[in-house]
Parts: structure tokens; C-alpha cells; sequence
């Protein structure tokens, strides 16, 4: 079995050596520079739960990754010869987040005012902060929604088992619940969360924000273990009608 992660920074391990969040941040891996840490990946869930099982790992989580980066790696991945093989396990990051395209680079970028964005991006980016209301982020909840079950629809048809589960969002705002055939875990409450199963397993983060250590990772590879032979490949899918959704980088002249 071949096990592939791919989410934000909770998934990626951050924080489970030194502070370390991306590669870049130890001065001896500056070479790498966005990537996870691989002393990281290596403490992460993930890593544990192959070990456990015995299986491959392949993790391209990234510290700070919007949904958008997320499935766009993902889809990525799975157009490989042999992605079918894998076991794919994602860890869905907050629904704000986007990913810009300029210049031929790409940006994730957060609703917290503190991403590192281009001087020519500034004003754009504070006024994207602002409009980042309430009404907007029920709508983005909603459509990635959609886009998230176009992709587990897409996988169940390829008979590719796959888990989803929410890092810290939940899909609160949601009236029409759909049946994810035990492929996602608890996508409609907080509690469900990891951050939030953490939380109330009484786990600490580390230096008081917003990563948790090696014994709240240890506790959901665990939590995981038993989840991944529920997943099914039932043909019964309920089916939504989609809603579109740009999942492509927004461009930034």
C-alpha cells in the first residue's frame, strides 16, 4: 500500500522541529524553500500512520496552502500512471485562503494580513482582506463544498480509496448534507476538525499557537488508523448538482 498526503500546514507537520514551518526556515535548508521540512514530515501523522501500516509515503503538504493549491497538486498527482495505487488522504485547509497567479509565480494567500506578497500585489491584497465578509466566506464554504465532492465522486468512479477530513474549518453553513460514503470524516461539525479533536483531547500547541506537538499527531494517526478501512467504494453516490467553481489561481495583473 502507498499512502498520499497532501493539505496545509497540519499535514505538513509544522512546527515538529524547532519552529520550523517551511524547509527555508532551518538555516541548513534554506535550498528548499517553501516545501515542508522534512525532520517535519517525518514527526507528522501521516508519516506515523505509514509506518504503522507498513505502507509508502508521499506528502505535499505545504505550510500556509489554500484549497486551491491543495487540488491543483492533487489533481496533479493523480494524473500519474500509478496514482491509482495510492490511498489518498487529504487534510482540507480553511476556505478563505486562495492562491494568486502573478508573474508566473504563485502566492497563498490568507485573510490575515500577514502574507508576503509583492510590493505591485499590496493594494489588491488589502482590499481582498476587506472583502472577506461573512457573505462571502458562506458562499466560498458552499463551493468548495461542490468542488470538494466533484473530487470524491471523481475518485469513488476510479475506484482510488481516498479519506478527507477538515484541519481546522467545518462545513457549518451547509443545509444540503450530502453521503461522502464514509470517505470524509465529520465534515459537518467543528468537533470533527483536527485542530479542534485535538483540542478536546487536551492536547497543547506548541509555544501556545496554532500547530500541535508529536503527541497530538501520534494520537490522530491513530484516530485515522481504524477510519481508513471504513472507507468504501460504494456506487450508491448521492448525487449534487455542481455549482462551478474557478479552483484555477486568481490572476494578478
Amino acid at each position: 500500500m502507498k499512502l498520499y498526503f497532501n493539505g496545509d500546514s497540519h499535514t505538513a507537520g509544522a512546527e515538529l522541529v524547532a519552529d520550523y514551518c517551511f524547509a527555508s526556515d532551518d538555516p541548513g535548508l534554506k535550498h528548499m524553500g517553501e516545501l515542508a521540512h522534512p525532520g517535519c514530515l517525518n514527526k507528522s501523522f501521516g508519516y506515523k500512520l505509514a509506518k504503522i501500516l507498513n505502507a509508502g509515503y508521499n506528502c505535499e503538504a505545504i505550510s500556509a496552502s489554500s484549497n486551491h493549491r491543495i487540488l491543483r497538486t492533487t489533481r496533479d498527482f493523480l494524473d500519474q500512471r500509478h496514482a491509482s495505487q495510492n490511498f489518498i488522504i487529504i487534510g482540507w485547509s480553511t476556505w478563505e485562503r486562495e492562491e494568486w497567479k502573478h508573474e508566473d509565480q504563485t502566492f497563498q494567500v490568507t485573510a490575515s494580513g500577514t502574507d508576503q506578497l509583492p510590493e505591485s500585489l499590496q493594494d489588491d491584497y488589502k482590499k481582498w482582506v476587506i472583502d472577506q465578509t461573512i457573505e462571502v466566506l458562506i458562499e466560498k464554504e458552499q463551493q468548495w463544498h461542490t468542488a470538494l465532492y466533484k473530487l470524491h465522486t471523481f475518485l469513488q468512479e476510479k475506484k482510488i480509496k481516498h479519506l478527507f477530513f477538515n484541519s481546522y474549518s467545518h462545513f457549518g453553513n451547509i443545509e444540503e448534507q450530502v453521503d461522502w460514503d464514509n470517505c470524509y470524516l465529520d465534515p459537518y461539525t467543528q468537533a470533527g476538525t483536527y485542530w479542534h479533536w485535538c483540542e478536546a483531547q487536551g492536547f497543547k500547541t506548541v509555544n501556545n499557537g496554532y500547530h500541535y506537538g508529536e503527541d497530538a499527531h501520534k494520537a490522530w494517526a491513530n484516530y485515522l488508523l481504524p477510519r481508513l478501512t471504513d472507507v468504501t467504494s460504494s456506487s450508491n453516490i448521492v448525487r449534487v448538482k455542481p455549482r462551478k467553481i474557478n479552483t484555477a489561481p486568481r490572476r494578478i495583473k
